[in-house]
C-alpha cells in the first residue's frame, strides 16, 4: 500500500514542489503527529503553526505555497482537503467496509418483501416489514427497521438503529449513520375544546440519490404529501426536519439545525450549527447561514445570513462589535456625568 511521492502526486492530481519522487510514503496523519513516513496536508491556515512544525515526510499544501518545514516534501493541489482524502482512501482500502450479501438468520424478513438475499445483506435483528423493498448492493445493519411498503434503491448503507417507517422513499447510495429516524409522525395539533388533538400524519419521506443523513437525526413524513431531501445533500447528527420540509439538491445542514413545517430550502443552501428556521419559510439557493442564525421570514439566495432574526452577517459582525464596546461607553458616560455634576 505504500506510495513513492510521484506516484502520490499523480493520485491526489497534485505537483512536487520539493522532495524526491522516491520518496515512499507508508500512511497518513495529523500535522501535529504524522511520522517521517506518513502524509498530512494543510488546509486551513488556522493550522500553519503546526504544518511549520511538523514531522510529516510529505504534506499536501495550496498551490503557490512554497515555505515549510525542512524535513518535510511538499505537493502542490488546488484542493488539499479533497486531496488528502484521496490519499486517504488508498491507504485504508485493506480496512475498508467489504459488503458481503446474506440475511442473518436472526434477521426477520417478511416473505413479501422484495429483496435479493444474494445481494444484500441483512445484518442480527434487522427487521424488514411487509412489501417493502430494498434494492441491490444495499445494507441494512443491526436492529433496524424498515417499515411496511418502504421503498430503498441500490447501494445503501443503513447503520444500527435506524428507523424507516411505513411507504418512505429512500434512493440510490444513501446513507444513514446510526439512529436516524426517517418518517416518524410531524408534530401537529390543533386545540380543541382546551385539549391538545393529533392531527394525522399521513404522508411520507422522500429522500434523493447521495444523500447522508447523521446519527440521531430525525426527518418527519409529511401531513399529507412528502418531505423531501434533495439529492446529494448532506445532514449532520442531531438535525431536526419537520414535516413537509422540501431541501434542495446539495445543501449541507449541520448538527442542531431545527427546520419547521414546510420550510423551502432551495439548492446548495448551507445552514450551520444551530440554526433555526420558522415554519414556512423559503430560503433562496447558495444562501449561507452563520452558526446561530434564526430564520423568520423569507430571504434570498446568494447571501451570507447571521443573528436572529437573520440580516446581512457582516452587518451582524458590527453589531456585535458595538455590544462589546457598551462597558466602556458606559464608563465614558458616568464620567462625563460625574464632571457635568461637579461643574
Amino acid at each position: 500500500m505504500a506510495l513513492t511521492l510521484s506516484e502520490l502526486a499523480r493520485l491526489v492530481d497534485g505537483d512536487i514542489v520539493r522532495g524526491g519522487p522516491d520518496l515512499l510514503i507508508e500512511g497518513i496523519g495529523a500535522l501535529d503527529e504524522a511520522g517521517g513516513s506518513e502524509l498530512s496536508f494543510l488546509g486551513n491556515e488556522k493550522y500553519r503553526n503546526q504544518y511549520l512544525a511538523t514531522r510529516a515526510g510529505a504534506v499536501i499544501v495550496p498551490r503557490g505555497v512554497t515555505e515549510g518545514p525542512e524535513t518535510s516534501a511538499l505537493i502542490a493541489a488546488d484542493n488539499p482537503s479533497f486531496a488528502f482524502g484521496l490519499a486517504v482512501k488508498h491507504f485504508v482500502a485493506a480496512t475498508a467496509r467489504v459488503f458481503t450479501p446474506g440475511i442473518h438468520p436472526r434477521a426477520c424478513v417478511d416473505e413479501s418483501a422484495k429483496l435479493d438475499p444474494a445481494k444484500v445483506r441483512i445484518h442480527a435483528g434487522a427487521v424488514v416489514m411487509a412489501g417493502a423493498e430494498i434494492g441491490d448492493g444495499s445494507e441494512i445493519g443491526p436492529n433496524t427497521v424498515v417499515g411496511e411498503h418502504v421503498k430503498i434503491g441500490r447501494d445503501c448503507l443503513f447503520y444500527a438503529n435506524v428507523s424507516i417507517r411505513e411507504r418512505c422513499l429512500i434512493g440510490d447510495r444513501v446513507i444513514l449513520q446510526p439512529g436516524a429516524v426517517i418518517g416518524s409522525d410531524g408534530y401537529g395539533y390543533e386545540v380543541i375544546e382546551g385539549r391538545h388533538v393529533k392531527v394525522d400524519q399521513v404522508g411520507i419521506v422522500e429522500v434523493q440519490d447521495d444523500v447522508e443523513i447523521g446519527a440521531n437525526t430525525t426527518v418527519d413524513r409529511a401531513r399529507f404529501g412528502r418531505t423531501v431531501i434533495g439529492q446529494g445533500t448532506k445532514v449532520d447528527n442531531l438535525v431536526q426536519i419537520a414535516h413537509n420540509v422540501q431541501i434542495g439538491r446539495h445543501c449541507l445542514v449541520v448538527s442542531q439545525t431545527g427546520i419547521a413545517g414546510s420550510v423551502k430550502l432551495a439548492d446548495y443552501v448551507v445552514a450551520a450549527a444551530q440554526v433555526g428556521i420558522a415554519g414556512h419559510v423559503k430560503v433562496g439557493a447558495k444562501a449561507i447561514l452563520s452558526a446561530r442564525t434564526g430564520v423568520t421570514k423569507d430571504i434570498e439566495g446568494g447571501k451570507t445570513y447571521g443573528g436572529n432574526p437573520a440580516h446581512d452577517y457582516m452587518e451582524e459582525q458590527r453589531s456585535r462589535a458595538h455590544v462589546r464596546q457598551l462597558p466602556k461607553l458606559i464608563e465614558r458616560v458616568k464620567a462625563l456625568e460625574k464632571k457635568a455634576s461637579e461643574e
